[in-house]
């Protein structure tokens, strides 16, 4: 699947900071999945005609929150996640990162026209879909 990350210049929100929203509500969708690589930071900030150095601040955050893998001489991949669903039951600091995703998730279904009935339905389709084989 071809990822697909933009950069809106005129948000007022720092151009890695979007870079990051957009990763974690892709792994949080299911969009980008444990062990998925991703693009390099030449490649992507070539694509998103950025500095390299944005992609890298981003991937770094990434990378510190636990949500992506550097693996020696290989790319950057999304990092494992516990095989259980409750993994995070109590985690103070997994529930922020979460809200923190989901936020920008209700932000796109604002911008999107979606109401909130509609966006929580597609979200609980969403998760569904990911318990299918």
């Amino acid at each position: 699947m071809p990822l697909l990350f933009t950069l809106d210049r005129h948000n007022g929100v720092p151009a890695y900071r979007q870079l990051i929203d957009q990763i974690q509500v892709g792994i949080a969708s299911g969009l980008l999945e444990a062990g998925e690589e991703l693009p390099s930071t030449r490649a992507l900030s070539r694509e998103l005609a950025t500095n390299p150095m944005t992609v890298s601040k981003a991937y770094n955050q990434l990378e510190h929150d636990g949500l992506l893998e550097r693996r020696p001489g290989r790319p950057l991949v999304v990092a494992r996640t516990p095989a259980t669903t409750d993994a995070a039951e109590g985690d103070a600091a997994a529930e922020a990162e979460f809200k923190k995703a989901a936020r920008t998730l209700a932000e796109l279904a604002r911008t999107l026209g979606f109401s909130p009935t509609r966006a929580k339905r597609l979200l609980g389709e969403t998760l569904s879909d990911l318990d299918t084989p």
